[in-house]
């Protein structure tokens, strides 16, 4: 186990390094130049090159890739992301000001798609009527189909502005993130709903399963007790994966909400092409996704036993 424990967390730590890396390349890569643009104030007047040479110099621009790539990593592991080109507020200042919304938007979506996923799950796989259960089963193909901003702009017609029951745009109440955190949670739900009644349904054929139904238990306690955890890590994976595409999608949510959070920032920082801004975020985004999916890695042996054991089989059989 503790070997198990160890070989996740180098995992971890190599696809934070990976996504750190990446974002750094493809940043430096972009033709434009994004100190010439905070530089230039007021479109359309000259630039003034000396102002132009302070701030490259000022955050290091003006020195070879491979010294602003290592500044840039021996600060990130301190915690220091580097401050705005537009703003010059701290990185990690404009994070914290911005997670909060897009903490709590994530949190309750995230809320809905596990309980509405896992009840679509459960219900589809406990049904013995084979029309309900095709219609419980086709419904999260529907909902992942679904674009998050067409659901956004269907929930706001029909409940803020024919219902009127919760506010539009901005906010930060919980009548205010209920919407967003909806249309957020519809395609994650989707695909829990999948993936989870998928690896029911195999469950179900179990040999322990008659086993259990022989010792008099009720169809809903054998599904519940015997059925349920061993079919629950696919889902949990699956969950911890979309922990990212939560993450991506508040982007668009949150335009389409007019919310502050995250996702707006990105989008600022895009349009600015503030690089330091985008390097965080996307950091900042690789350390929720690998923590999360660490956390799921050490729950699974708790789950189901076998994973350990595989794991550990598998390294002997290497070694």
């Amino acid at each position: 186990m503790r070997r198990y424990v160890i070989g996740r967390i180098l995992q971890a730590a190599g696809v934070l390094w990976a996504a750190f890396t990446l974002s750094f390349l493809v940043l430096f890569a972009l033709p434009s130049d994004p100190v010439a643009i905070a530089a230039d104030s007021a479109p359309g007047t000259p630039v003034d090159a000396a102002a132009v040479a302070e701030l490259r110099a000022r955050y290091g621009f003006d020195q070879p890739i491979w010294v602003q790539y290592w500044n840039a990593l021996s600060h990130a592991v301190r915690g220091d992301l580097g401050h705005s080109i537009g703003t010059g507020q701290s990185v990690t200042g404009a994070l914290g000001d911005a997670l909060p919304s897009t903490l709590a938007l994530a949190s309750l979506a995230l809320t809905l798609a596990v309980l509405g996923g896992s009840a679509l799950a459960l219900i589809a796989a406990y049904t013995e009527r084979p029309w309900l259960r095709g219609v419980l089963t086709a419904l999260p193909s529907v909902g992942a189909a679904m674009p998050t901003f067409w659901v956004g702009l269907i929930l706001l017609q029909v409940f803020s502005f024919r219902l009127k029951l919760v506010p539009a745009f901005g906010g930060t109440s919980f009548s205010a993130t209920v919407l967003p955190a909806v249309t957020l949670a519809i395609p994650v739900g989707a695909v829990i709903a999948q993936v989870l009644y998928a690896s029911l349904a195999n469950t179900w054929r179990q040999p322990f399963v008659e086993v259990a139904f022989a010792k008099g238990a009720s169809r809903w306690w054998v599904q519940l007790r015997h059925v349920l955890r061993p079919a629950s890590g696919a889902a949990l994976t699956v969950t911890g994966l979309w922990v990212g595409t939560v993450l991506a999608g508040s982007v668009v949510v949150e335009t389409v909400f007019s919310r502050g959070g995250i996702g707006r920032l990105t989008q600022e920082a895009v349009l600015r092409q503030d690089i330091p801004v985008v390097q965080g975020i996307v950091t900042f985004a690789a350390l929720v996704f690998v923590t999360v999916n660490l956390l799921i890695d050490l729950v699974q042996p708790v789950l189901d036993p076998r994973v350990a054991r595989a794991s550990t089989g598998r390294e002997r059989a290497h070694a």
